[in-house]
């Protein structure tokens, strides 16, 4: 394994370089689909979905937790790439126990919870259930929206916050739009355009990179304040918040064509990949201006989803910049490729990628594997296969 490894990132000269690139995606998804066959027998508590592994214990969490989506999402881009019977039986399973989440209305994540998940469920199989989840689904999170704030509220009201929207909130939109084009209400749409057209007015700064949190006044309508909740400081850029946020805008172009979000999109990108602090192999410190550098943990969750949102990005940028998207996209992916990064097999609860964090300043999930590093890292390397080996935008 690990000279295979070494040869798919250095390459050689009997080789093209897209050559490598179809090997080590091959070749991920085949281990892939062996670690997640071992994480069928190593998850303790079936109910409730893995999210991470520490310590030599596995950590799952009910269903009601943001990330319950992202396992049966993942089990479905493994059969997608492998038509293995025994995942796919998983994630029927899998979304048997988070059928509940089309009704969850508790905060905003009902895009990762149902989407991730019945999503790529109905992408592939056409099953009318999957697809009546996700308008549930986009029903409970519209009732999240607040009118006086033009914005879909993330938490709830609590000792710190009066009506909290977190840039992550972006993700969510796709499911609303999806719905309203799949002949939902038309409001869902509205209420994601409208969010979408808020967060651009509030949550940026004039080099693209975004706050955490913004807090509301609900009765004015008006920012309390601009904050931070996972990363090192208020004004800091927290390494998944530009992630999320250059992901969302890039989504948001595709299912909108508004060139607004197309060029917000490109100036995060270029936050991203022109920051001083980036590191070589493409993979983000925790925070773009987190202390200890380079000493301080690396986020691989962050890596994995700008890598996959780059390379969409590149799917509506002229050549030189697709090119330099795809190139970067490349980078992250061989690096999250290597032993610094992915696991070894039947190690790691079955987790592919390792050192990602959750949120230091909690001290939570700080340097371990996280279920949706492997969701957007699976992706990534779907979509490379399906627009960069494929088709005429090979870079």
């Amino acid at each position: 394994m690990k000279k295979f490894l070494v040869f798919l990132i250095l390459g050689c000269h009997s080789l093209s370089a897209q050559k490598v690139m179809e090997n080590l995606i091959q070749e991920n998804f085949a281990f892939a689909e062996k670690q997640y066959l071992y994480m069928m027998t190593e998850n303790p508590t079936p109910n409730k979905m893995p999210q991470s592994y520490a310590n030599g214990k596995f950590d799952a969490r009910d269903i009601k937790w943001w990330c319950s989506g992202f396992y049966p999402g993942i089990l479905w881009y493994i059969w997608e790439q492998t038509g293995n019977s025994e995942i796919k039986k998983e994630a029927e399973r899998a979304l048997q126990v988070i059928l509940p989440n089309q009704h969850f209305t508790d905060n905003h994540d009902l895009g990762f919870m149902v989407y991730c998940s019945f999503g790529n469920a109905f992408r592939l199989t056409g099953k009318a259930e999957y697809k009546e989840a996700i308008f549930n689904g986009s029903a409970a999170l519209a009732s999240r929206y607040r009118p006086s704030i033009k914005s879909i509220q993330s938490w709830n009201k609590n000792a710190y916050f009066e009506c909290p929207v977190i840039i992550d909130n972006l993700m969510n939109l796709e499911m609303l739009i999806w719905t309203s084009d799949q002949g939902g209400d038309q409001k869902y749409k509205d209420i994601a355009i409208t969010h979408a057209n808020t967060a651009l007015k509030e949550h940026f700064r004039p080099d693209f990179s975004s706050y955490h949190v913004i807090d509301y006044d609900l009765a004015t309508g008006k920012p309390l304040r601009k904050t931070t909740w996972q990363g090192a400081a208020n004004t800091s850029a927290w390494s998944r918040g530009q992630a999320w946020a250059l992901y969302g805008y890039t989504m948001l172009y595709r299912m909108t064509k508004n060139p607004e979000y197309l060029q917000q999109a490109q100036g995060i990108a270029g936050f991203i990949l022109d920051h001083p602090n980036l590191p070589e192999d493409g993979i983000p410190y925790w925070d773009f201006d987190a202390p200890y550098q380079p000493k301080c943990p690396r986020d691989a969750s962050a890596g994995a989803i700008i890598a996959s949102a780059l390379l969409e990005l590149g799917q509506f940028s002229p050549v030189k910049e697709r090119n330099k998207y795809v190139e970067a996209s490349k980078k992250m992916l061989i690096s999250l490729s290597s032993e610094k990064y992915r696991s070894k097999p039947n190690e790691n609860g079955g987790f592919i990628l390792l050192h990602s964090v959750g949120a230091l300043p909690l001290n939570s999930e700080v340097d371990v594997p996280l279920i949706y590093a492997d969701y957007y890292f699976l992706e990534a390397l779907k979509r490379y296969k399906d627009w960069y080996l494929t088709s005429s935008n090979k870079p």
